[in-house]
């Protein structure tokens, strides 16, 4: 079975999986990398190929997806197979950009968990019942990082470029996934996606924002487990 890697969003470490690690590791390696050590896309995905498999099916989420674009600009030819879920292939617009160096100096001082808090956190989910629990988890993961990652973090996100090329370029198995009440990376987007990838599937899941790896775990599994069949199958 093809190795398959897992990129998390910013802030948020290999628990954002942990129900795509639980049914998928049975029968395939599963490795979450560190998304740190670089305040760049281009180093972050560098660091990352140097230590993955020859060969590997690569999904992230949010600015996971966005790294994953980044390593598969760098590297198609390893690349098996590509699901991006809720994520942008276009770089920052400058609005957001503006944003970044206030919350990186607030971070800073010790304020990450009102950053979090107040700007980030009410931005990614539904009105699921499990939305506290998520919340919850989401702080955990980012306090967990610290104030330096959240720099690198946000400067990459900042200065990334493009990624509509490379993506029309990628001729394999590729999902587009995100959730229905997704309000930072919309619906639109993953069209986008969709129709820039020429071997893709589009998946808009009912009752989930941002985060439907846990919001909507069995919905967003069996997507990706289709993904992965047609990876294997390659």
């Amino acid at each position: 079975m093809t190795p398959l890697v897992l990129l998390p969003g910013m802030m948020c470490d290999a628990r954002l999986f942990a129900p795509q690690i639980e049914a998928f590791s049975d029968d395939r390696t599963v490795w979450v990398p560190e998304v740190s050590g670089s305040d760049t896309m281009s180093g972050l995905a560098a660091a990352i190929l140097g230590d993955a498999p020859a060969h590997f099916a690569l999904c992230g989420l949010s600015m996971g997806g966005i790294l994953a674009m980044e390593i598969t600009r760098q590297a198609p030819d390893r690349v098996k197979g590509l699901a991006l879920l809720d994520t942008n292939p276009l770089a920052e617009i400058p609005d957001v950009q503006a944003r970044r160096g206030p919350q990186m100096e607030r971070a800073l001082a010790g304020k990450l968990d009102s950053v979090m808090r107040d700007e980030m956190k009410p931005n990614y989910l539904s009105d699921g019942d499990n939305r506290a629990e998520i919340l919850d988890l989401c702080m955990d993961m980012a306090l967990s990082l610290g104030p330096k990652v959240f720099c690198e973090q946000s400067v990459a996100l900042r200065d990334r470029p493009d990624q509509t090329e490379t993506l029309r370029s990628f001729d394999k198995p590729a999902l587009a996934l995100c959730g229905r009440e997704d309000k930072l990376c919309p619906i639109s987007r993953h069209e986008l996606m969709h129709d820039l990838l020429p071997r893709s599937e589009l998946v808009i899941v009912d009752g989930a924002g941002h985060l439907p790896t846990l919001e909507k775990p069995v919905e967003t599994t069996r997507a990706l487990g289709r993904w992965l069949k047609e990876v294997d199958n390659e």
